[in-house]
């Protein structure tokens, strides 16, 4: 059973905290303040979503990802690192981002703060499924957005060519376009993608699907499964996707709120608890 907690602040709607796991009351606490002190520094504004998830045990990894809105621009951070320590990466990050001239890229690579996914493992599961209307764009800007969003693959429309193309970081270099007809693109269906991104140690493998043609990204999650982008449209059914991963479906529970206990200077929050059943 998976469980979910949802933080909003009364003082500011836009402003919500998704913890998953212990997440301790006072970590919370502390990452408001912190996104708030660097969006009031950036004169930044708009709309806030903070996933923390905190692991059950010592040995595993904190995950916090930030997403923001504002002039009509979106921003994320994603981090995975040793408790707290965490969420001062992805604060650090943020901050960094920000603060980078719109035409420059934030981050080096490869990225100290990122650990590395290119690792060899047996076959693991796709876990979700992200069905996009892609963007047409060139290179350059899907450069932009890859880094604005902090992925380390980014799957758009080759404004050039009409293809689906993939650019991604690598190496020193920066990054790299990959684009359907031009470069040397698999066709696989998504088992054999799957397995071919595991035993082989990828990070990501961009690949076409032998029934429509279109292209598809498949990248390891920071958990060591698997998530695929797909385009909008070009994608299987829910049926499907329940049948490849033998789920059952799940019901959704009622949220409940409660007042959480106010910290000085930090306005009030309140937080929902939502449970997946299986």
């Amino acid at each position: 059973m998976d469980a979910f907690d949802v933080w909003s602040s009364a003082a500011d709607p836009d402003f919500v905290v998704t913890t998953r796991g212990p997440v301790p009351p006072a970590e919370v606490t502390r990452v408001v303040r912190g996104l708030g002190r660097i969006l009031r520094r950036h004169g930044v504004e708009g709309p806030v979503r903070v996933r923390l998830h905190w692991p059950d045990s010592a040995e595993q990894t904190t995950l916090v990802q930030a997403t923001i809105r504002a002039l009509g621009k979106a921003y994320r951070v994603q981090v995975a690192g040793p408790g707290r320590f965490a969420a001062t990466f992805a604060l650090e990050r943020l901050d960094l981002r920000l603060g980078c001239p719109p035409d420059e890229l934030s981050r080096p690579w490869p990225d100290p703060a990122r650990p590395t996914l290119a690792v060899v493992t047996g076959p693991r599961a796709i876990v979700r499924r992200k069905d996009c209307r892609l963007q047409v764009a060139t290179p350059t800007a899907a450069a932009k957005v890859l880094d604005a969003m902090d992925y380390d693959a980014h799957l758009f429309i080759d404004a050039e060519t009409g293809a689906d193309a993939v650019v991604c970081w690598t190496g020193p270099l920066g990054t790299r376009t990959l684009r359907q007809h031009r470069d040397p693109v698999p066709v696989l269906v998504d088992d054999e993608a799957a397995a071919r991104l595991c035993l082989g140690g990828l990070p990501h493998l961009f690949y076409a699907d032998p029934h429509t043609r279109r292209g598809r990204l498949l990248y390891r999650r920071f958990d060591g499964d698997l998530a695929l982008v797909t385009a909008a449209g070009a994608a299987v059914t829910t049926e499907e996707r329940a049948r490849e991963r033998g789920l059952q479906s799940r019901a959704i529970a009622p949220c409940v709120r409660r007042p959480l206990p106010t910290a000085a200077g930090v306005p009030e929050l309140t937080v929902g608890v939502v449970e997946n059943l299986a």
